[in-house]
């Protein structure tokens, strides 16, 4: 059997063609990873910009995992415990992310895309669109298709065309909407959504929506919970709002 050290060193360079080699055990069988997954993410786009509501419980299975505070060091962030896994990321200032799926995955990728930006933003002199960045997260993940990933993100932000809200996925889907809600808990997210969402929806009125969303969706679903996390952006800010 290959070290770690030696699978490592094997993968650096080029991943998406090295990984496949591992893909199968000793007798030739197929392996396949499984993944218990629990969270719930939404996003919409209404008159006023686009707001993220998300919860914050990391989960592992039937469990409800607890978070490694030297990791959390490393990020410069400190997460105490289980319910305060932070969802939303901000990729720049004009751009954020949500996580779904596996976290390692989703931090990972995130911070990718973000130094993406950056490159393309010295490169170019302006900064890059909603639309390029998630494409640029959908072609760089795709090259990893069937191997493992597991993402579900909303990609959410502010340019010189107005807001705009995609999703992308492990897979290299790339989908651009008004109102998108991932993880186990989203169907009964989906329910509040579908019965308050409108396009002229006032600031309070989306923010209220959107924290009720998860609100209800925490109480339908085990795997959702903790704090309501809850961002939205406009032409030239973001905030941010907990409950």
């Amino acid at each position: 059997m290959r070290s770690w050290w030696s699978l490592s060193e094997e993968l650096q360079g080029g991943p998406a063609v090295k990984l496949s080699q591992f893909s199968h055990d000793e007798h030739g069988k197929k392996i396949k990873i499984h993944f218990d997954h629990g969270t719930t993410t939404l996003g919409f786009q209404y008159q006023g910009g686009v707001v993220l509501a998300v919860d914050s419980r990391a989960t592992g299975g039937q469990f409800i995992g607890k978070i490694n505070p030297i990791v959390n060091k490393l990020n410069n962030f400190i997460l105490p415990g289980s319910q305060d896994m932070k969802k939303i990321v901000e990729i720049n200032d004009y751009l954020l992310g949500t996580l779904a799926g596996g976290a390692a995955d989703c931090v990972y990728w995130d911070r990718v895309l973000a130094k993406q930006c950056r490159m393309y933003e010295l490169r170019n002199r302006e900064r890059i669109s909603v639309a390029a960045a998630s494409k640029l997260m959908a072609n760089m993940v795709y090259n990893y298709k069937g191997m493992g990933l597991s993402m579900g993100m909303m990609i959410a932000g502010w340019d010189k065309r107005g807001p705009g809200l995609y999703y992308v996925d492990s897979e290299g889907t790339r989908t651009k909407g008004n109102v998108f809600s991932v993880g186990s808990g989203s169907v009964y997210a989906f329910g509040v959504l579908d019965s308050g969402y409108n396009w002229d929806l006032t600031d309070d009125e989306a923010y209220e929506l959107g924290r009720r969303s998860i609100y209800h969706a925490t109480f339908r679903d085990a795997y959702s919970g903790g704090i309501i996390r809850g961002e939205y952006t406009h032409a030239c800010w973001i905030g941010e709002v907990e409950e």
